[in-house]
């Protein structure tokens, strides 16, 4: 199966300088865990909302927040990004994806044509909704074959 029959599209992107603030609330009320930099529609990189979390100042909203916790959340997208992430074309395999996540320690591959263009996302849970979705298959193929899946 190739990516364009899995990704999620239109991607919720923020650009280079959109500030931690903006950032923390996209986050904060979505269902996703990645947005993706872009300028003009080109991928810069990717953050994750674990990323978001470290660049915080643990004290804000809390009773000890200071100017200075408060100052984190000026930071720009551009600054706490992760920079030239790995990407995959929609023609590619479902497998070559995996293989990034299994091997590069990533959750998500931004989709993007040969000018970088982004297209849509990829992310481990869109893996995992394909396994549930093809369970059938998996059962029948190892029933088949007299093993079992664990």
């Amino acid at each position: 199966m190739i990516l364009e029959n899995i990704m999620t599209r239109p991607v919720v992107t923020v650009e280079l300088d959109d500030s931690l603030r903006v950032i923390k609330q996209i986050l904060d009320d979505a269902p996703f865990h990645h947005l993706l930099v872009q300028e003009d529609g080109i991928l810069y990189g990717v953050i994750t909302d674990r990323e978001v979390f470290k660049a915080l100042s643990p004290n804000i909203g809390t009773p000890l927040e200071s100017s200075r916790d408060a100052a984190t959340l000026n930071k720009r997208a551009h600054q706490i990004m992760t920079r030239k992430p790995w990407t995959l074309p929609r023609t590619a395999d479902v497998f070559e994806a995996i293989h990034l996540f299994n091997h590069r320690g990533i959750a998500c591959v931004p989709v993007v044509d040969a000018n970088n263009r982004i297209e849509g996302i990829v992310t481990s849970r869109d893996i995992f909704r394909l396994l549930e979705a093809n369970q059938h298959r998996f059962n029948a193929a190892t029933n088949a074959s007299g093993e079992s899946i664990p």
